[in-house]
């Protein structure tokens, strides 16, 4: 006898457990059928999320407020551990924490890759509230990067306005490096030359800000 894919999630969202347990089971089944849709947030039915995870469309409520919300809740389910992930790697020396950096967007995209394609896919979506929330957790990021870049020699006395366009280029790095690295997919030498040439975008703008001079310190 065949087993298809879906029955497989009913049986495991429908495995024992307290009520707690299940209703968390769902709820992740939920998001994990909406993030492995290959189609945008908002040409998704609610009703084709439910289908793929075995419940009546009612049920939905039970879990989520709106397509919206889970949208949200993707967002911040893939961009929370990195950025903490990411904290960790800067309170290496500058130059490790760079390799340490690139080598943490690898392994995160290696390893949440619907994740990231999401990101990119939604960020600049259809849906408003997840858009939102994108921008938001790119912001923070980039305070968070812009303030572990204050405590670098050299940059102590950088006004507050230039260590954020400092973190802002960075940030937009990397998020050119998580294309990539989506791009050329699980080819061991084109990841190569894209982790060689994403550690060299990002020592170029270390390099950059070394040589820079705001209005207001000349």
């Amino acid at each position: 006898m065949t087993v298809n894919t879906r029955t497989l999630k009913l049986v495991a969202v429908d495995a024992g457990g307290t009520r707690q347990e299940r209703k968390q089971r769902t709820r992740q089944a939920l998001l994990d059928a909406a993030l492995g849709a290959e189609q945008s947030l908002a040409s998704l039915s609610l009703r084709e999320v439910t289908r793929e995870v075995g419940i009546v469309p009612t049920a939905f409520y039970r879990h989520f407020a709106s397509m919206d919300e889970l949208g949200v809740e993707l967002v911040e389910e893939a961009m929370r551990p990195l950025r903490a992930m990411l904290r960790d790697a800067r309170k290496r020396p500058a130059g490790d924490a760079i390799r340490g950096s690139v080598e943490i967007l690898v392994k995160q995209v290696g390893k949440h890759g619907p994740q990231f394609r999401f990101l990119l896919r939604e960020r600049h979506g259809d849906v408003p509230s997840v858009r939102r929330a994108i921008a938001a957790e790119l912001r923070l990021l980039g305070s968070e990067l812009a303030i572990d870049l204050g405590r670098f020699p050299g940059l102590a006395d950088w006004s507050a306005e230039d260590l954020r366009m400092g973190a802002d280029l960075m940030v937009g790095a990397m998020m050119s490096i998580v294309t990539a690295l989506l791009d050329v997919g699980d080819h061991p030498d084109d990841r190569a030359h894209v982790v060689s040439v994403a550690e060299g975008q990002l020592r170029l703008i270390v390099l950059g800000m070394a040589a820079w001079r705001s209005e207001q310190a000349s």
